[in-house]
């Protein structure tokens, strides 16, 4: 891949709205070949418009879009960006359900046609999936809606690196890693950095702060459409990007953490064991935060359902919500407003007599949007105007709005931003001193230091619980693999 001296992408003047919200306003920025450019901020604050922007999924309402030196803003489409070796991986995939792995890889990659396209498009992705994520278990003629989110997510990250006839110049990553496991997002992190040493340009984009200092060369922060900060990694560090976002400290994560108490003598509430049978047995009192962990796929999501449902092999005492981790697939109404979508889990509250009160609806969803911080003019509006973190946000006010006394997570915090989440970690310690309990899965070992104890899966069975005086990364890790692994 050839290095030039100038920007391979340059951003100049670029603005966007979106009726009375300012998604952009009047962003300028320079991609360099050879570089990792992290981008940060809250959720709202421009990043994945930006992409959207520059991978031609959006037409800028003024300013204008280089590549290689050459005015591409006019027309500038998914097809002109794709020609220019413009590659993008959203933070909602979009991959086609309904296809197998191979096949989705030939709709993004033209070139694979004529006759025998099936095998070299098996070649293509199944090769670029060995190479960014060895020992993935994915076959190339599986259908994609029957992969987990994690392996739907390799898949896309893997065809958007791959290359036929077009090179692969800037490949663009929004929340990659937000539903891989540690070894997984590891490894994706390693490639990254073997590609830009070659000289492609990656700009990345994650909520996860040390995942950005540790894999970026420059990182710039954007607040507000705009952007407030941007130097070489080496001149932030967690604190910075903090105070640059406008977060609340991240401190106050290990604040909530240090505070947690395991109780033992309050009334179990859940019950509940993996069908493997050499499983322990899941148990969770009345006002505890439980943690679900190990690598992704070894049971947790199951097992989270099973509660949810109330279904055999499980002993539940009290109604359940879920805040769903895969939001496309179980979580929003995609049609319905973001007041709709909040409410609909505590619609018999609103009820005179037979009859729904629509305004009270609107009330209690207008409180949670305020309560959460939910980046809207109006619940009004239809959910998918919301970005995807905000969108996550809905949902957590669905679920805590709700009346329910478990409250289930399936690795709720993909997407959503550093400061909202320290907000919601101590809304989550607040509901469990009133008598609330949380069972939450997370691929994010510092959000594991916010429970009270820990199981660990590992091929569909617990095989450790963890105490929180006792939960270390090391101590996860060990669990997670077998001894003669």
């Amino acid at each position: 891949m050839s290095v030039t001296s100038g920007p391979i992408v340059r951003l100049d003047g670029v603005e966007k709205s979106f009726g009375a919200v300012r998604a952009l306003a009047s962003v300028s920025l320079d991609l360099m070949p050879g570089e990792c450019f992290g981008l940060v901020g809250h959720n709202g604050a421009g990043k994945s418009t930006l992409m959207n922007v520059l991978s031609g999924n959006l037409m800028p309402d003024s300013g204008q879009i280089l590549i290689g030196g050459e005015d591409v803003t006019a027309g500038y489409t998914p097809q002109t960006a794709m020609r220019h070796g413009v590659r993008c991986v959203y933070q909602e995939l979009s991959l086609c359900p309904n296809l197998t792995v191979a096949e989705n890889a030939r709709i993004s990659h033209p070139a694979v046609s004529g006759i025998g396209w099936r095998r070299a498009a098996r070649a293509l992705i199944g090769g670029k999936l060995d190479e960014v994520f060895p020992g993935h278990g994915i076959s190339t003629d599986d259908v994609v809606g029957d992969l987990s989110i994690a392996s739907r997510q390799m898949v896309e990250i893997s065809r958007a690196f791959a290359v036929t006839d077009v090179a692969a110049r800037v490949v663009i990553l929004d929340e990659p890693t937000s539903s891989l496991d540690a070894v997984a997002a590891e490894k994706l992190l390693k490639h990254v950095r073997r590609y830009v040493s070659e000289g492609g340009t990656v700009v990345l984009i994650s909520h996860l702060l040390g995942e950005i200092l540790d894999t970026s060369d420059r990182i710039a922060v954007m607040r507000d459409g705009g952007i407030v900060a941007l130097d070489e990694a080496s001149g932030f560090n967690r604190n910075s990007l903090v105070a640059a976002m406008g977060s609340v400290a991240e401190g106050a994560a290990q604040e909530a953490a240090e505070q947690a108490v395991i109780r033992a003598t309050a009334p179990v509430v859940v019950s509940a064991k993996p069908a493997a049978p050499e499983s322990l047995t899941l148990a969770a009192h009345k006002g505890e935060v439980v943690g679900l962990a190990g690598l992704a796929g070894q049971g947790q999501t199951e097992l989270l359902v099973k509660v949810f449902d109330h279904a055999a092999g499980t002993k539940v005492s009290g109604a359940v919500s879920l805040v769903a981790g895969d939001r496309q697939t179980d979580g929003v109404f995609p049609l319905w407003s973001i007041a709709e979508n909040i409410s609909i889990g505590s619609l018999r509250q609103f009820l005179d007599g037979f009859l729904l009160n629509h305004a009270r609806a609107h009330a209690f969803a207008e409180e949670w949007r305020r309560q959460i911080g939910i980046r809207t003019p109006d619940v009004a509006e239809p959910i998918l105007s919301l970005s995807g973190g905000n969108q996550q946000k809905a949902l957590f006010a669905r679920a805590l709005g709700a009346p329910a006394e478990i409250i289930v997570m399936d690795d709720p915090m993909r997407g959503v931003d550093v400061g909202t989440k320290q907000e919601v970690y101590g809304m989550i310690r607040e509901q469990a001193s009133r008598g609330r309990t949380f069972l939450w899965y997370t691929t994010e070992m510092d959000e594991l230091r916010n429970c009270d104890h820990v199981y660990v899966f590992r091929e569909g069975a617990i095989v450790a619980d963890l105490a929180h005086s006792e939960m270390t990364e090391e101590r996860v890790l060990h669990a997670s693999f077998r001894a003669d692994a």
